[in-house]
């Protein structure tokens, strides 16, 4: 089996690790909140760690509240292609949009908000879901002279892969710890997301994979 001692030029990617994605929230992950004290383990082997956080405005393009008659996991066009509409979910400033308590990670470098455009929604850490607008994170990577990053994080078939894939695309390697990832897995979405990740080169390895 083959391990990963983080180095200097690795950066640990935590993705929406937000009480809507927990159980009980807007948008709940199945045991989204067991694994906190993973991710804390892992972000304890290293020295840059990135934090995501949606955070979407009231009223949300993607959200089945701001469309007349639409429910909730239906699929409509907006500008920039297919949207799956989604409950209302980590509103700024709500509850739901805020951290888990439980995360302890005080050295993290960065706390990226994503999502913030009313008119798009952002899976990605990287790009957002029309394909154009960047966020900034692989400049910010970049000069701070980070070439691979690890993902862990919520939910693995949406925000984490999407960052990973783009993360690919930006020219870095990229790993997604799997035990530190849940699920949303709706219609065969997680198999399908693994699928493409792995046709990317994204790497799937496990928490006892990292070393340090």
């Amino acid at each position: 089996m083959e391990t990963f001692t983080p180095r200097a030029s690795d950066a640990l990617i935590v993705v929406d690790m937000q009480y809507d994605f927990m159980p009980g929230g807007a948008l709940a992950v199945g045991e989204g909140d067991a694994i906190v004290p993973l991710v804390n383990r892992l972000a304890a082997k290293f020295a840059h760690v990135v934090l995501t956080q949606d955070w979407h405005p009231p009223g949300h393009a993607s959200f089945a509240s701001s469309h007349q008659g639409a429910k909730p996991f239906d699929t409509i066009r907006l500008s920039y292609g297919e949207q799956v509409l989604w409950p209302d979910h980590c509103v700024q400033k709500s509850r739901g949009a805020e951290l888990h308590h439980g995360l302890d990670i005080g050295h993290a470098i960065l706390v990226l908000r994503k999502g913030v455009n009313k008119e798009v929604d952002s899976y990605s850490a990287f790009v957002e879901a029309d394909g154009r607008s960047k966020t900034g994170l692989a400049g910010y990577l970049r000069e701070r002279g980070i070439d691979r990053v690890f993902l862990c994080g919520l939910a693995t078939d949406y925000c984490v892969a999407f960052s990973a894939l783009d993360a690919r695309a930006a020219g870095f390697a990229a790993l997604v710890v799997d035990d530190a990832c849940r699920a949303i897995d709706m219609a065969g979405s997680l198999a399908a997301a693994w699928a493409k990740m792995e046709a990317a080169g994204v790497t799937r390895v496990g928490s006892d994979q990292i070393g340090g």
